[in-house]
């Protein structure tokens, strides 16, 4: 027993001696001469990974890179975009920054370029109706901007721009050799973009965007650089203010484990790439004032009620095309249904439907136009695709008598017990659909109907027993039974060109 522990004794010292002398090498290799990296990497164990391994030409950094002085919200979770809040009319600093490395983009070195500033929708159904909504907020708040330039606190900007009608962006050079900081000022704020239901709505988001291009060829700034942007939303003033502190408070609640599913709050936003903002159509651009949005005034209102809610067989022609203009049918092409939109007043939305047929267009519901169109021609337009028309309180039917028949003919007509009056010819009635109880109602279809000049009908009378002439007053329509049938004539009045009116 003895002596197997003394062999493991003599095993065990020759090992360690080995392993001494192995490392003996180590150091004076090391010592000797200057550590090469490249050596390492050129054994067979990193050649296999070395190409998988991107290179440094590969990772391109963006050009520029923009830094807003505003704090993130802290309420917002990990892996979601930051969220910034700022005040209305509060002039925020961002840094334009040139993130170049050595040698890249020689072409603009030594050279201005050209930022633009917008102020823009994050929600995508809001991005699709940005003309009408924009054009909304300014019908609202004439002389407005929703964003503008801070220049006295601004540094390094150079030929700023604002145009008349794009109330949403900025521009302006800048050299990224200097220190530049752009002011921005956002008037608009979240809440005014919200569908008013009950108050207390929850405000929209924006997207502060900005596109940096250089000179093209004919010294014109259209070669796109850069782009990036962030999430914001605008309060009142002071009201992003307290909405921070909410945030802060809320979370300060939340144990430990769930503060880990949310992101820091940092004392700058840093917009992030994206594609650059579509270049604005022509007909955003050469805008006139008129175009505004649609709001049918009283006057529009009364003139417009004869034409779609009377007909006559005089009016044939008229009242087809009344009718087609009035209903969209399914099978309507993209180009039927831009004639529909004209012919119904929703010209401020061609554009924007410019790709729909009529079964697109009829298969969007109430919410959505209420939310594409506004509230007042989101609710317009749905009923004008459903054909929801004033239903008229009253209807009857009049029939103008033809000279040289009888009364005794014409009141037989009336009551139904012929079709032919003494000549041969049918007598043909036409509707009258009245939308109020009131003679001059009476008076004015008439005179549509039948082509009278209304300021020639001084008064209308109704025929009564034994012949007598009854003054149709507002009391006596509101009496007339729905549908009765009528037989008129006119009589001049002597000395004033008018006439007068006799129903029978």
């Amino acid at each position: 027993m003895a002596w197997v522990l003394k062999m493991d004794e003599v095993i065990e010292s020759g090992l360690v001696h080995d392993f001494d002398a192995s490392l003996t090498g180590i150091g004076q290799e090391l010592g000797a001469g200057a550590y090469s990296m490249s050596d390492v990497l050129a054994l067979p164990i990193f050649k296999q990974e070395d190409s998988s391994l991107p290179l440094d030409d590969e990772t391109k950094n963006p050009p520029f890179q923009y830094v807003m002085c505003a704090a993130t919200s802290p309420a917002v979770k990990l892996h979601d975009e930051t969220l910034t809040y700022l005040n209305q009319g509060q002039s925020y600093e961002i840094r334009m920054l040139d993130n170049r490395k050595m040698g890249d983009m020689p072409e603009i070195t030594g050279k201005l370029v050209k930022s633009i500033i917008r102020v823009v929708f994050h929600d995508r159904r809001l991005q699709y109706t940005e003309h009408q909504q924009l054009e909304g907020w300014k019908w609202n708040r004439p002389g407005d901007r929703l964003l503008d330039l801070d220049i006295p606190m601004s540094v390094g900007i150079i030929d700023t721009r604002t145009n008349p009608s794009q109330l949403n962006a900025v521009e302006f050079l800048w050299d990224p050799a200097k220190r530049t900081s752009a002011f921005i000022q956002v008037h608009c704020i979240s809440t005014e973009f919200t569908p008013r239901k009950h108050g207390g709505e929850k405000g929209v988001p924006f997207r502060i965007q900005v596109d940096t291009f250089k000179q093209n060829e004919n010294g014109e700034y259209t070669d796109h650089l850069h782009s990036a942007s962030c999430q914001i939303k605008v309060f009142k003033p002071k009201g992003a203010d307290r909405k921070q502190k909410t945030d802060r408070e809320k979370m300060e609640k939340r144990t430990a484990h769930e503060k880990e599913k949310y992101q820091p709050s940092y004392d700058t936003t840093i917009l992030t790439e994206c594609s650059p903002w579509p270049d604005a159509p022509t007909a955003y651009v050469n805008n006139s004032p008129s175009t505004a949005p649609t709001f049918t005034s009283p006057q529009q209102s009364t003139c417009s009620v004869p034409d779609s809610n009377s007909s006559s067989p005089n009016h044939q022609g008229d009242g087809v095309s009344q009718t087609s203009s009035e209903q969209l049918q399914p099978s309507a092409t993209t180009q039927e249904t831009q004639q529909w939109l004209l012919k119904n007043r929703f010209s401020s939305y061609t554009r924007l439907f410019s790709n729909f047929s009529g079964a697109d267009l009829l298969k969007l519901t109430k919410e959505d136009l209420v939310q594409i169109c506004g509230a007042a021609d989101g609710i317009r337009l749905y009923n004008s695709l459903k054909s929801r028309s004033v239903r008229p309180r009253l209807t009857i039917y009049v029939c103008q008598e033809q000279p040289g028949s009888s009364l005794l003919q014409g009141q037989q007509q009336a009551a139904g017990s012929g079709a032919e009056n003494g000549s041969g010819t049918p007598y043909v009635y036409h509707a009258i659909y009245l939308e109020e109880m009131v003679a001059s109602e009476v008076a004015r279809k008439l005179a549509l109907v039948f082509n009278i000049p209304f300021h020639q009908i001084n008064q209308v009378y109704r025929q009564g027993p034994t012949g007598i002439h009854i003054l149709v007053s507002d009391q006596m329509v509101q009496n007339f039974q729905d549908e009765s049938c009528f037989l008129f004539s006119t009589v001049k009045v002597e000395n004033s060109g008018g006439i007068h009116i006799i129903l029978k």
